[in-house]
Formats: C-alpha cells, sequence, structure tokens
C-alpha cells in the first residue's frame, strides 16, 4: 500500500528478464572482488521475480586493475563489442536494466546490448550501481535507448560497497 491507499502493482509474478552488466576484480571503493557489485544484485532480482538472467559480457574483458580498466572503457563508449547478443525478449513482460556508472551513465557493453532490441510494450526497471554518483543520467539514457517502453520512475540506486548486502532493498523494490 502507499501513501495514499493505492496498491502498489506487484513485479514478482510478471515474465521477467535482467539484462546487465558487472565487473569483478579491482573495483572503486571495495578492492579487488570474485564477483561484480551489480550481478549481486540481478541474483537477488531473480531470487524474487524468478527472472532470467543475461550478464553482458564484453568481447574482450577488461584490465583487473581498476585504473587501467577506466581508460580502456573511455575509448568503447559507443563501440563496446559484446560476446554474445541479447536472444528475443518479445516473451518478457519486465526487463530489469542495471550497470555500474561510468562517467555518468551505464556502462559501453550495455548500450551495445540495447540498441538492436524491440522494447515495445515492455515494462522497463532499471538499478544503478555506484559509489557516489546515484542514478546519474542511466534513467534519460535508458529512456532514450528503450524506445516504446513504459520506463517506470521508480529506479533505485545501490551503493556497490553494499551491494552483498543489499537483499532487503531489493526485495522492498520489487
Amino acid at each position: 500500500m502507499s501513501l495514499f491507499g493505492e496498491k502498489k502493482e506487484s513485479y514478482k509474478d510478471k515474465k521477467s528478464l535482467v539484462i546487465y552488466f558487472s565487473r569483478a576484480d579491482e573495483n572503486y571503493a571495495v578492492g579487488y572482488i570474485d564477483k561484480g557489485n551489480t550481478e549481486y544484485i540481478a541474483e537477488f532480482v531473480q531470487e524474487f521475480t524468478n527472472a532470467d538472467l543475461f550478464r553482458v559480457d564484453p568481447l574482450v574483458p577488461y584490465s583487473k586493475d581498476y585504473m587501467t580498466c577506466i581508460e580502456e572503457a573511455k575509448q568503447r563508449v559507443g563501440n563496446a563489442p559484446i560476446k554474445e547478443s541479447i536472444p528475443d525478449i518479445s516473451g518478457y513482460e519486465v526487463i530489469y536494466i542495471m550497470s555500474p556508472i561510468y562517467w555518468g551513465t551505464y556502462a559501453p557493453e550495455l548500450e551495445t546490448a540495447l540498441k538492436k532490441l524491440d522494447f515495445t510494450g515492455k515494462t522497463i526497471r532499471i538499478v544503478t550501481t555506484h559509489e557516489g554518483s546515484g542514478l546519474a543520467n542511466v534513467p534519460n539514457d535508458v529512456k532514450r535507448a528503450c524506445k516504446n517502453a513504459n520506463v517506470l520512475n521508480d529506479a533505485i540506486a545501490i551503493r556497490g560497497a553494499d551491494c552483498k548486502n543489499a537483499r532487503s532493498k531489493v526485495e522492498n523494490w520489487i
């Protein structure tokens, strides 16, 4: 229930897909990690919605070193080849789009993955992971990339250092 007695729509039982980019290795503010911060959130969403997961991976892996990775990612903006294209999304009602913040938006590989898809009639929910950027420009960029979709205004931003322990925050959001 909301403040005004309206029932919040439930997304738990809708056919859902999580499209996410996540990077392990050295991360800003959390050091070396075995699993990317965004991957934790993707797995929590999967747990609560039974969504299918699609991890967007770069064709050429990034360096394990954070600063080197940053330079590599800057060079990939607008041209970030990915290992595998996202399969047909026509059977999904809800698409969760998740990414760490890279210079005010989602990772370049996510842009590559999204631009060839038909989002007509889909509901889009957004999650970002960050260390101070919040949602940045991701909601506007997703609206631009996901033409003819209903991009919800309920996006959440989770600090990377908090992702491992964000299960209840994700559950409340779902």
